[in-house]
């Protein structure tokens, strides 16, 4: 698979790398780690196979060999051939020797993934494929994709490619408030903090990016000024720095840092932040730990019944 456009920042994604928070190096992965398991598992991939995760406009890419692909995730108008004929989304695609496919800008959500039967052959680094771009490892060559860039696919195999229910995605896309629970420093803040968390709307700053989500709308305040000296730090904790504006971490954050957590938006609805771009209104709303896990146990469950 060669680069022809690079679009606005792609990169090779796979669900992250794990265990190593302890030396300082975040999980990276697919921001949307639900929507890179479905395009792996439609091509017949193993869910965590090495995929291409597009940034709010997608690559330009031929293919010298036959290729299965499916592209999921954000809307994004992707086509192929000399007609341009459009690529269906969520949908597994086979594609001749020589196809480009042209993906465009995604028009809802921020990143589209782009599975090719086999999965993408780079090396691993702490046994993951992901790319790490602050750290400069991973993926290929620890970098954003490039204009003539050459991605390798492994082997294709036997596997069956699968087909998606109709209106499956819906019930694993939720709409609604973002689910949070109550941070590690939740006590730290004011009596209403919390309850203002929750009732208020915030605007998606365009200082985002895959480290955290600058949130702009209600201050947080604290009881007192103080600051941590240091404190691990969970995927998806919601942090408060001194102007009051809260931070979602995200899978390229810091492991560790000094600024109070008020809450923790829930593993069910990491990957809706992924799909989050920059003026996006979020609004907040409170879940016990025991409903985060059902949850999560009910989105697992929920994406084994989407296929045919």
């Amino acid at each position: 698979m060669r680069v022809a456009k690079p679009g606005f920042f792609t990169t090779v994604q796979d669900l992250g790398r794990y265990g190593y928070a302890h030396l300082g190096i975040s999980p990276a992965g697919a921001a949307d780690a639900l929507s890179l398991r479905i395009a792996n598992l439609l091509v017949g991939n193993e869910e965590n196979a090495p995929a291409l995760e597009m940034t709010l406009l997608g690559a330009t890419l031929e293919f010298e060999a036959n290729t299965v692909i499916a592209i999921t995730g954000a809307t994004c108008e992707c086509r192929t051939g000399q007609d341009l004929d459009r690529v269906p989304a969520n949908t597994a695609t086979e594609l001749p020797a020589g196809a480009v496919l042209q993906c465009g800008s995604m028009t809802t959500g921020a990143r589209s993934y782009l599975a090719v039967q086999g999965g993408l052959d780079v090396p691993l680094v702490m046994g993951s494929a992901s790319t790490f771009v602050a750290a400069h490892f991973g993926g290929l060559q620890g970098r954003r994709l490039q204009k003539g860039d050459v991605l390798p696919v492994r082997k294709r195999d036997a596997k069956r490619v699968r087909a998606l229910r109709p209106g499956a995605l819906n019930r694993l896309y939720p709409q609604g408030p973002l689910r949070i629970t109550k941070g590690a420093q939740q006590d730290w803040f004011s009596a209403d903090a919390f309850e203002k968390l929750c009732s208020s709307t915030y605007v998606v700053s365009e200082q985002s990016d895959r480290t955290g989500l600058r949130l702009k709308g209600e201050a947080m305040q604290l009881r007192e000024r103080a600051e941590l000296l240091t404190d691990g730090i969970p995927l998806g904790a919601i942090q408060v720095p001194q102007d009051g504006q809260p931070i979602i971490l995200f899978v390229d954050q810091q492991t560790t840092g000094g600024y109070p957590k008020i809450a923790n938006v829930i593993a069910a609805d990491m990957h809706r932040v992924g799909q989050l771009r920059p003026r996006d209104k979020v609004r907040f709303a409170e879940v016990s730990i025991v409903e985060a896990i059902g949850a999560l146990r009910a989105q697992e469950k929920g994406l084994r019944k989407i296929f045919v």
